[in-house]
C-alpha cells in the first residue's frame, strides 16, 4: 500500500504548531484593529481572468490553475492541439485559479462592493494563498498572508501608519527587524536617466533579486533582457549609494535632477521620513534603492521587512498602488498596503524560541482520577470551572496515574487536579503544578483564585 503524502511546499500543523500560528494571527489582528482596520474574506479561487496579467509575466507562471469540472477537454478542438497553442488550451480548460495574493482579490472586492463600503476603506485579511514556486526553506506553495490595506486615499500618512503597524507587530512578537523602503517613482526616474525608460519592468524584476542572487547575476539577467553594458554600468553606482537616508536622498536629487517622476518619488520619501522623525519609533527604517518588489502594480512607496537575528527572506512587504481597481472598471482609486508572511514569522519565532510557554486557549487544568466515582466527582467540578471561563479536561480512562501525568505533560497542561477518595470526602482536589512539581490540597474557590493570579 502506498504511504500517504501531501504535495511539496505544503504542510500539516500539529496542535502545538497551530497554537503558535494562532498566537501570530491574534497578535497581528489585534494591531490591525488598534488602527481601525476591519476584516474581510474572499474566496480561495478566483476567475482566472481576474488573476492573469496582474503579477507580471513571472507571477503569471506561478498561478495554480483549477481544471474545469466534468469533461474539461470538450471545448478544445483538434486545431488547438495541432497548433500546440498551450496558453489558449489552458484558458479553455481552466477558467478558475487559486489566488496568488490577497491584494488583487481585494481590488476586485472593492469594485464589486463599492456601494457597500465607505472610502477611505481600511481592511485587513488573514487567509492562505498559493504559488507554484520551487519549495525551499522559508518558501512554500501554500502559505498564509496577513494583509492590511487602505484604499481611496492618496495621503502619505497611510504609509507612515503602515510603518507604525510593522513596528507595533514586531515589538509585540519580540522580533528585531529592519524596515526597508523605496519608491517606484525613484526607480522609474533611475530608468529614465540611464536611458532605459522602456525597460523599467525588466530592471525592477532583476534588481528585486539582488539579495538572493547578488549583483553579478542581476547584471547577467539585465544583459539577457537586452539592456547594454553601458546602461548597466550607469545603474550600478546608483543602487550602491551609501549613507544615511537624508544623505541618499540628497545625492539622488543631483542624480535625478532631470527626471520629474524621480524627483516626485524623492519628495514623497522626504515627507515619510519627516513624519517618522516625530514618532521616534525604535524600529529602523532604511531607504534601500535595491528594493524593487517585482509586482507590476506598485506605483509609489514599496516596503520590505527583514528579521535581523535569523537568516530568512522578507517577512513583510507591500507598497502603494495607484490604480489597481482600474483593471476592474473603477478608475482613480489609490491604495497602499502591506502583507505579513505568517509562515516565515513562525519560522523566525521557532528559531528564536519566541513563542509564549502557555497560550490562552490551551487546557488550564486536567483532572486525573483513580476510578469511576472520582470521575463523577470531577465532572461536577469541571462543569462549574468551564462556566467560569476555564479550559478543563478530564482524563477519560481509569489508567495508571503515571500515564495520566504523561498525557498532561505532553499537552503542556500547567495544572493537574488529582482526585481520590480522600479528596472527595473533603470536597477538595490535590492540585499539582506541572512545572514545579508542587502539590497542594485546595477548594474550588482557592483554585479559581490561584488561576486568576496566574
Amino acid at each position: 500500500m502506498q504511504k500517504p503524502s501531501i504535495p511539496k511546499g505544503t504542510r500539516d500543523f500539529t496542535p502545538q504548531e497551530t497554537t503558535g500560528r494562532n498566537y501570530i494571527f491574534d497578535t497581528i489582528k489585534s494591531v490591525f484593529q488598534l488602527f481601525g482596520y476591519q476584516q474581510i474574506e474572499t474566496p480561495a479561487m478566483e476567475n482566472i481572468s481576474t488573476l492573469l496579467g496582474k503579477y507580471g509575466e513571472e507571477g503569471d507562471k506561478l498561478l495554480f490553475r483549477i481544471l474545469n469540472s466534468g469533461n474539461f477537454l470538450e471545448s478544445v478542438g483538434d486545431e488547438d492541439f495541432s497548433q500546440t497553442n498551450y496558453l489558449k488550451i489552458s484558458n479553455k480548460i481552466s477558467e478558475k485559479g487559486l489566488r496568488y495574493d490577497l491584494t488583487v482579490p481585494f481590488a476586485r472586492f472593492v469594485v464589486m462592493n463599492r456601494e457597500k463600503i465607505t472610502f477611505p476603506f481600511k481592511r485587513f485579511q488573514i487567509q492562505p494563498v498559493w504559488r507554484a514556486d520551487r519549495p525551499q526553506r522559508g518558501r512554500y506553495r501554500e502559505f498564509y498572508q496577513c494583509d492590511v490595506d487602505v484604499i481611496g486615499s492618496d495621503s502619505l500618512l497611510n504609509e507612515v501608519e503602515l510603518i507604525q503597524i510593522i513596528d507595533a507587530v514586531y515589538k509585540r512578537l519580540n522580533i528585531n527587524v529592519l524596515i526597508k523602503i523605496n519608491n517606484r517613482k525613484i526607480l522609474s526616474g533611475i530608468a529614465e536617466i540611464i536611458g532605459a525608460k522602456d525597460k523599467i519592468i525588466d530592471i525592477t524584476v532583476a534588481i528585486d533579486k539582488i539579495d538572493k542572487i547578488g549583483l553579478e547575476k542581476v547584471n547577467e539577467e539585465l544583459f539577457a533582457k537586452g539592456i547594454d553594458n553601458q546602461t548597466v554600468e550607469k545603474l550600478k553606482p546608483i543602487l550602491l549609494l551609501k549613507g544615511t537616508n537624508t544623505e541618499k536622498l540628497e545625492k539622488l536629487k543631483e542624480i535625478l535632477q532631470n527626471s520629474q517622476i524621480g524627483l516626485n518619488g524623492i519628495s514623497e520619501m522626504q515627507k515619510i521620513f519627516d513624519l517618522l522623525e516625530n514618532l521616534k519609533l525604535t524600529t529602523e527604517t532604511e531607504l534601500d534603492l535595491t528594493l524593487a518588489r517585482g509586482l507590476n502594480y506598485y506605483t509609489g512607496a514599496i516596503f520590505e521587512v527583514k528579521a535581523l537575528d535569523v537568516e530568512i527572506g522578507s517577512i513583510t512587504g507591500g507598497g502603494r498602488y495607484d490604480n489597481l481597481t482600474g483593471i476592474f472598471g473603477l478608475d482613480g482609486v489609490s491604495g497602499v498596503g502591506i502583507s505579513f508572511g505568517a509562515d516565515r514569522i513562525y519560522d523566525v519565532l521557532n528559531q528564536l524560541g519566541g513563542f509564549p510557554q502557555f497560550s490562552d486557549n490551551q487546557t488550564n487544568i486536567m483532572f486525573a482520577c483513580f476510578g469511576e466515582q472520582e470521575q463523577k466527582f470531577a465532572f461536577g467540578w469541571a462543569n462549574d470551572l468551564r462556566k467560569n471561563g476555564f479550559n478543563v479536561e478530564i482524563y477519560p480512562d481509569a489508567a495508571k496515574m503515571k500515564k495520566q501525568m504523561a498525557y498532561a505533560d505532553s499537552k503542556r497542561i500547567p495544572f493537574v487536579a488529582i482526585v481520590g477518595d480522600n479528596e472527595m470526602q473533603q470536597q477538595k482536589i490535590m492540585l499539582k503544578n506541572m512545572q514545579t512539581g508542587e502539590q497542594q490540597l485546595v477548594t474550588k474557590e482557592e483554585f479559581e483564585e490561584k488561576m486568576k493570579n496566574k
